[in-house]
């Protein structure tokens, strides 16, 4: 079950950094999530003021064109390595070895890079596609899903893997229906030459 939540809360972390952090501190002096050893400063309240104040610059970055594209490409090594961090955070009562090779290849690392590749590529479309305009709409839905995946997964990690699962299949779907939608002369003149 800790590999799972590890694996919910590292995929968090391709979309926004901080929120996982920030919802990992707050689980963590609630009660409801306990941190590995070495990880206790999560959910220290220094740490959940600055992930606090963090949060939201990123939050409002994202909103702007064009700055998402600069933002995801400049935040995708550092979205691999807090994914990294809060798997090996939640991973506990394994050798220090298996905790940080899971974090680091399975459970941080390969989660935060997929979830931070599928953002990439859904900013960089909207911006070809859309010039933009779409941004807000996406940069809204990465942020819902930051905040209520982390949630669901201390909640109930088997359901938020499963989600996980499903959510590049869906946002799939969302694009094409925004590239329709944007551009149906283009689509149907494509079809016409065909």
């Amino acid at each position: 079950m800790n590999v799972l939540l590890g694996i919910g809360l590292a995929a968090t972390c391709g979309f926004r950094i901080f929120v996982p952090l920030l919802i990992m501190g707050i689980a963590g002096v609630s009660g409801y999530l306990n941190l590995s050893t070495g990880f206790e400063w999560i959910a220290s309240y220094p740490a959940m003021i600055v992930f606090g104040i963090a949060t939201v610059f990123e939050v409002v970055a994202y909103f702007f064109p064009y700055i998402d594209n600069l933002l995801n490409t400049i935040s995708t090594p550092f979205s691999i390595l807090a994914g990294v961090i809060v798997s090996a955070a939640v991973i506990a009562d394994i050798s220090p070895f298996l905790q940080w090779t899971l974090a680091i290849i399975i459970a941080g690392g390969g989660a935060a890079s997929a979830t931070s590749l599928l953002s990439n590529g859904a900013h960089h479309a909207s911006t070809v596609v859309s010039g933009g305009i779409t941004t807000p709409v996406i940069s809204a839905v990465e942020s819902v899903i930051s905040v209520f995946l982390p949630v669901l997964a201390i909640a109930m990690p088997v359901l938020a893997f499963i989600l996980l699962i499903l959510l590049p299949t869906a946002i799939y779907r969302l694009l094409i229906e925004l590239r329709y939608k944007i551009m149906p002369s283009a689509t149907g003149a494509s079809a016409a030459k065909k």
